[in-house]
């Protein structure tokens, strides 16, 4: 049972999050009455990718041809110890959640150091929006976990997930609402989505992911394609995690859970992305304040109550 909790826990990890991107661009064109590109359209743009040969500056040094893949083995890594079809993690431990956090964090800086290494511009333009953002999105992320690991008292994921009131879990504890909302606002800012970001647009001075990788190409354009999903799959399982009650042991129902909330998330994003538009850029930090500052009323809720 070990062993096959780790083969699917890697198949997911590796192959799955492609398909995610490719579902959220079908539920936007089934949105806008289109029939949309095929599901597998990343996996093919993965392997265009790949047989490719990449481009690089003068000014370039091995850091940015290194940021793309060091991206995506911290995403990869951060993967390994986030639960997936139970509440805990084979490879979990004491502290899990703060070292899944700043694997996250490792990942974003070294796209950020890459972009800036090019000498480019454009992306160093890029790379102060993503940095700037990120502070704030980290800011209100440790706020929110912080909001689920305080009546758990240990920052450890299965700890944190057994100690969930799933029988009342709702409205009944608005603390635990507001860190899932707040969750669901990092998760738009992180991945570049609508409101935060368009991922389809192609305007330099409104962007802010895609401006940074404006040089990457070929295989490195790969990595930076995949790890973008895998980022997105990444936090999609850490939200439904704290929405839904998964079993301590492998079975069919927490495999159903894990594919039935991320695709449920994927719904939400692509008819969110086909109904609001962009926020202004300085309208964002705005946005992250107010999803740091619900944050703080849930941990004012919390203490007042003495337990969520």
């Amino acid at each position: 049972m070990l062993v096959l909790d780790i083969f699917i826990h890697l198949i997911l990890l590796i192959l799955f999050p492609p398909f995610l991107i490719g579902f959220i661009n079908k539920v936007k064109a089934w949105t806008a009455g289109k029939q949309g590109p095929s599901l597998f359209q990343v996996y093919y743009d993965i392997e265009k990718l790949l047989k490719k040969g990449a481009v690089y500056s003068s000014t370039a040094t091995w850091i940015f041809k290194a940021g793309p893949i060091l991206t995506s083995a911290s995403l990869v890594c951060a993967g390994l110890i986030l639960p997936m079809m139970r509440n805990h993690s084979t490879f979990g431990f004491t502290g899990d959640l703060i070292f899944f956090v700043y694997l996250f964090a490792l990942g974003h800086f070294f796209l950020l150091i890459s972009a800036l290494d090019v000498g480019s511009s454009f992306e160093g333009m890029g790379a102060s929006r993503g940095a700037a953002f990120g502070t704030f999105a980290e800011l209100a992320l440790f706020s929110a976990l912080a909001i689920f690991c305080i009546p758990a008292g240990s920052p450890t994921f299965k700890s944190v997930f057994t100690a969930l009131p799933w029988k009342t879990w709702g409205f009944a504890h608005p603390a635990y609402l507001a860190g899932a909302l707040v969750l669901l606002a990092v998760l738009l800012t992180e991945n570049s989505r609508l409101p935060i970001d368009d991922p389809n647009t192609h305007l330099e001075l409104t962007m802010i992911h895609e401006v940074m990788v404006l040089d990457h190409g070929g295989p490195d354009f790969a990595f930076i394609l995949y790890s973008s999903s895998l980022k997105l799959l990444l936090q999609a399982d850490l939200l439904i995690h704290f929405l839904l009650p998964f079993p301590s042991h492998l079975t069919e129902e927490g495999v159903l859970l894990l594919l039935s909330g991320i695709l449920g998330i994927g719904i939400l994003i692509g008819i969110l992305e086909s109904v609001t538009a962009r926020l202004r850029l300085q309208r964002i930090p705005q946005f992250l304040i107010g999803a740091f500052i619900l944050t703080v009323l849930g941990l004012m809720i919390s203490f007042y109550r003495g337990a969520p």
